[in-house]
């Protein structure tokens, strides 16, 4: 099912460098989130494993299913919403999984996607954005009103604006030393920037509804563009520092500033 990623001088260099050690492996099978039953087949290509498990009285009563198994024992890795690319610490070494999806796409790009992960293991930061928020979870549910499922789709922004705070500096660095990787990551802001200069309006409007509206936003921040309201005080200092406290007060703001309309 897993078969282990050759990889460029660029992107083993990048290993190298934030995580030593770690295996890329292409899946033969798209995901969502592996689950458990995988466990066998993977322990033939790492050393072992470590499941996570959050506290369950972080997750409210009718989230969605994943979070509900996040918060258990057993060996689960990745999330809908993740994308191409997943990655995890609970194998050692750690391990980045490519997922078929991404078939088609230019090398380039899936190239900057695996970068973007190992980078990302190095931080040390939770895998998930529940692990991120923890107990302050239900207070973000709260204070958006939104669904569950909305909900979800915010808190997952949120923590990729979080972990762009962490990860940018390191992608604008390599400009001239890693220029192919510097190169994608700028031209995937750019792709973004369009879809930017309107996201104010529509909010505010009620074209675009804040949870969708917030994945582009987060994602510029990442990409250390320009960040529309309400979302430009996610591109703050204070955000890094003070991270789920700091995201769960800017939704209380912002959603008692839309009138519970978003």
């Amino acid at each position: 099912m897993f078969e282990r990623r050759e990889l460029s001088a660029d992107l083993a260099a990048v290993r190298d460098v934030h995580a030593p050690g770690a295996l890329v492996l292409d899946s033969d099978g798209d995901f969502e989130t592996l689950p458990p039953s995988v466990a066998e087949t993977l322990l033939a290509v790492v050393d072992s494993l470590d499941p996570l498990a959050y506290d369950p009285d972080w997750v409210p009563t009718d989230a969605p299913e994943p979070l509900s198994r996040l918060a258990g024992g057993e060996f689960t890795v990745g999330a809908p919403g993740d994308g191409g690319v997943a990655w995890t610490r609970q194998t050692e070494p750690p391990t980045v999984f490519v997922k078929p999806r991404l078939e088609g796409s230019p090398d380039g790009f899936v190239d900057f996607l695996v970068s973007e992960a190992l980078v990302e293991i190095g931080l040390g930061k939770p895998e998930s954005f529940l692990g991120f928020f923890r107990e302050a979870y239900p207070e973000l549910s709260a204070a958006t009103g939104l669904s569950p499922a909305d909900t979800y789709q915010l808190a997952a922004a949120l923590y990729d604006a979080y972990l762009g705070h962490h990860t940018r500096e390191t992608f604008a660095g390599w400009a001239g030393d890693r220029e192919e990787l510097h190169a994608q990551w700028v031209d995937a802001g750019e792709r973004l920037e369009p879809r930017l200069s309107e996201l104010s309006t529509e909010v505010a409007v009620g074209r675009t509804d804040v949870a969708s509206a917030a994945e582009l936003a987060c994602a510029a921040v990442k990409h250390d563009l320009e960040v529309p309201k309400p979302f430009d005080a996610l591109d703050s200092p204070a955000y890094r520092s003070h991270g789920p406290d700091f995201a769960v007060r800017w939704a209380e703001k912002t959603f008692a500033a839309l009138g519970g309309d978003a």
